[in-house]
């Protein structure tokens, strides 16, 4: 894929990659970058700037497909993992605040708002929520990808996780790399 066509994902995204990768396969950063194509070795292998736009592809998805590769057999569920450690990595004590005491529909409601500021070329609406559940599509996505797919799904498991809801599930429904118009994740807890 072209690079200078690809759609944009805010640096913050990249980062946690990096620091999932440091921390759960730390001696094996290196051998990681090794197995990258050269314009995402050239990213990951240098300081990432957090309010930089870069190339999904290259900041992202050849990066995770690698990371699957290698230490998941290709298993994508390692971009879940990715996903839901990133729902942590940069949070600050005043977010912190908001995961302890803020409802889970609060917490979902902001997300879907701050989406379109880590990917720009996207948009994540709530279409439905009740006391234990929420619907979130993925309605706009120029260049729809498995791992970012699982990568956001992730990123709402841990959300979960993190507001302490121990009882919980994320599942997609639907899902714009196999046809549909959308994709869908049901999350209950």
């Amino acid at each position: 894929m072209d690079s200078k066509s690809s759609m944009k994902v805010k640096g913050t995204g990249a980062l946690a990659l990096q620091a999932f990768i440091r921390s759960r396969f730390e001696d094996r950063f290196e051998e990681w970058l090794g197995t990258m194509p050269p314009a995402s070795r050239a990213i990951q292998g240098n300081p990432i700037l957090a309010f930089e736009l870069y190339s999904v592809e290259d900041a992202l998805i050849a990066p995770t497909e690698a990371m699957c590769t290698l230490f998941y057999g290709g298993d994508e569920h390692g971009a879940w993992e990715s996903g839901h450690f990133s729902a942590g990595y940069a949070l600050n004590s005043f977010y912190k605040i908001f995961f302890k005491f803020g409802s889970p529909h609060f917490i979902i409601d902001r997300a879907s708002r701050v989406f379109s500021t880590y990917y720009p070329e996207g948009e994540l609406r709530v279409v439905d929520k009740s006391e234990n559940r929420c619907v979130l599509r993925l309605v706009k996505f120029r260049e729809p990808h498995r791992v970012i797919e699982q990568n956001i799904g992730g990123w709402m498991d841990g959300a979960l996780e993190l507001m302490g809801k121990k009882e919980k599930k994320v599942e997609m429904t639907r899902r714009m790399t196999k046809g549909d118009a959308v994709t869908e994740y049901v999350a209950t807890w």
